[in-house]
C-alpha cells in the first residue's frame, strides 16, 4: 500500500494464504510496526466488494459475527440473524448491548423468541439419541400444529432449539413416519413470514448444515445479480469451518462446482480473493 497505487495482487496473496488465527494479530503488529491502524489503510486503498471482503477477512470469528448480526438486526435480515445465531451465543459487546437486548429492540412476537431461543447457544451436542424421547418429541410437534386448529409455536420452538442436532435428526424420521409428511413441509403449511422461514432454517441446519449453507450460496448468485453481502458472509464465516463440505454438497445439488459458480458470478479482485476462500474446483 506504500506510495502511488496498491498492489492487490501482494494483498491477495498474503490473505488469501493464510488461516484467520494469522491474519488477525496482522492489525496489531501493524500498528506496532507503522503507528497507522491496518484496517483504515486498507479502507482508504480498496473499493467495492473487494475492500468489504478483505475487511471482513481481517476481523476474529466472534467480531465478525457480532458485526453481521448487527447489522442485519439493523437493516431487519432475518435469514442473517438466524445463521449467525444458530451456530453462536455471545455477546455484543463491541457495540454495548447484548445480542438478547438488540433482538429484543428489533423484532417481536415468535420470531423473537426464536432468534433468543437461538442466540443462548446451549445445545448439548454430546446428548445420546432416546429413541422413546425422539418419538415423544415427535407426537408434541404433531400435536402442536398437523393435529390441532391453529400452531403451538412456543412447542416447535422450546424443541427445535434446545435439543441437540443428533437427536432431533431423530425425532424428524420418527414424525415423518408418524404423520406421513416431511417436517419442513409440515411447517410451512402452519406458520407465515420470519417465523416460517426461521424454523424452517433451523430444521436445514439441523439435517445438514452443509446443504444449508450451499442453498444459501446458490440463491445468492441464482439469476440476475449477486447477494454479495450474503456470499462474503458465507465464504468468510466458513472457509476453516467446512468449507469441503459445502463444495461437496453444493456439486451434489446443482450438479457444478461452487468454484465455477463464483467464477462466473464474480470479477476482478474480489472474484480472485473469492477463490482463494472457496480453496479448489470440484
Amino acid at each position: 500500500m506504500k506510495g502511488f497505487g496498491t498492489d492487490e495482487k501482494a494483498i491477495i496473496e498474503l490473505l488469501g494464504s493464510r488461516t484467520n488465527k494469522q491474519r488477525v494479530p496482522m492489525v496489531a503488529a501493524y500498528k506496532t510496526t507503522y503507528g497507522k491502524d491496518l484496517c483504515k489503510d486498507l479502507k482508504s486503498e480498496l473499493t467495492g466488494n473487494f475492500e468489504k471482503l478483505v475487511l471482513a477477512m481481517m476481523k476474529s470469528p466472534a467480531h465478525f459475527d457480532a458485526s453481521e448480526l448487527r447489522e442485519a438486526i439493523k437493516v431487519g435480515s432475518s435469514s442473517c440473524c438466524l445463521s449467525r445465531c444458530f451456530n453462536v451465543g455471545f455477546v455484543v459487546q463491541t457495540y454495548g448491548k447484548s445480542l438478547e437486548d438488540a433482538i429484543s429492540s428489533d423484532t417481536s412476537g415468535h420470531f423473537r423468541r426464536l432468534l433468543i431461543s437461538l442466540s443462548q447457544g446451549n445445545r448439548d451436542e454430546r446428548e445420546a439419541v432416546d429413541v422413546a424421547m425422539a418419538k415423544q418429541d415427535a407426537q408434541k410437534l404433531y400435536a402442536a400444529g398437523e393435529n390441532k386448529v391453529g400452531t403451538d409455536e412456543s412447542q416447535f420452538n422450546a424443541i427445535l432449539c434446545a435439543r441437540s442436532k443428533p437427536h432431533l435428526r431423530a425425532v424428524f424420521q420418527e414424525y415423518q413416519q408418524m404423520s406421513g409428511r416431511d417436517i419442513e413441509k409440515s411447517i410451512c403449511r402452519e406458520m407465515s413470514g420470519n417465523v416460517e422461514s426461521g424454523m424452517v432454517a433451523v430444521v436445514k441446519c439441523i439435517r445438514n448444515t452443509s446443504a444449508y449453507f450451499a442453498e444459501r450460496l446458490y440463491k445468492a448468485m441464482k439469476g440476475a445479480g449477486t447477494m454479495d453481502t450474503t456470499l462474503i458472509r458465507i465464504m468468510v464465516s466458513r472457509s476453516e469451518v467446512d468449507m469441503l463440505d459445502i463444495r461437496q454438497a453444493y456439486v451434489k445439488a446443482y450438479g457444478k462446482s461452487l468454484y465455477t459458480d463464483i467464477s462466473s458470478d464474480t470479477s476482478g479482485d474480489y472474484q480472485k480473493l473469492l477463490l482463494k476462500l472457496c480453496g479448489g474446483n470440484d
